[in-house]
Parts: structure tokens; sequence; C-alpha cells
């Protein structure tokens, strides 16, 4: 399993991959807000554990080991936004907050959390509802 380093790395090519077709240490440094050395050593670090493959100056490639993890935790990404707005986080907060928490939840916790957003998905009067007591709550009625 990645650590939760090595995730947001994989997250981020992955995305970078599906958005431009190719992923620059320049692109990824930027989007992690760290130096371009760390995004090098930790290529090279998930071309040893073959997430990918990297050939210096010629750029890198997901194994299909590196896209199916890559998908999964963009994935884990976009359903724990939706969630947090399900549920009435302020729009503000919804990135810091998935950032916060999306390494610290198993996969069996985003499953649950996935079925429960489906269930909110399939009947759109539920999730009136959940907004109704939400709202209520924070007026103190």
């Amino acid at each position: 399993m990645p650590t939760p380093s090595m995730e947001d790395y994989l997250e981020r090519i992955y995305k970078l991959i599906d958005e431009k077709g190719y992923a620059r240490v320049s692109d990824i440094a930027e989007g992690l807000e760290v130096h371009p050395s760390s995004v090098t050593k930790m290529i090279q670090k998930l071309d040893k554990d073959e997430y990918l493959i990297y050939e210096k100056y010629r750029g890198l490639v997901l194994t299909s080991k590196g896209k199916k993890v890559g998908k999964r935790l963009v994935d884990r990404h976009a359903l724990l936004e939706e969630f947090l707005e399900m549920i009435g986080v302020q729009e503000e907060n919804i990135y810091k907050d998935v950032e916060g928490i999306e390494h610290h939840l198993s996969w069996d916790s985003i499953t649950c959390i996935e079925t429960l957003v489906e269930y909110f998905r399939r009947d759109k009067s539920r999730l009136e509802e959940l907004s109704n007591i939400h709202n209520e709550l924070l007026s103190g009625s």
C-alpha cells in the first residue's frame, strides 16, 4: 500500500495525465507545492515500487498498477468532496477538509460513505430533508 505522501503524488500524476496527456516534474511540484527535487525523489520511489516508469529527461508513464491506484484516489477525493457538499459543509472548507481526512479513512469507511452518497442520490427528497434538519440545527430551532 502506498503511503499518504505517495498517494498525493499518484493522485496528482493521474489527474495531470488525464487532463494534459502527460505529467512533468514542474507541474507535479507546482500542484503539490513542493520542490522539484522532492518530486524527482518520489518519482524514483514510485518507479521502484512499480507504480510508474520513469526515464530521466523523457518523462513518466503510469503502470497499470499506478493507473488503478491513481484512479481510485481521484475517485475517493471526488466522493469525499460530494459527501461533504451533501452534508452541508461550506464550499470554502471542502477542499481543505478532504485533504485533511482522505488519508485517514479506511477503504471500508470510504465504501460506507459511497453507499450513503448513493442513498441520497437515489431520492433527492432525502437530501432536502437532511438539508432542512441541518438548517434547523444551525438556527437553534
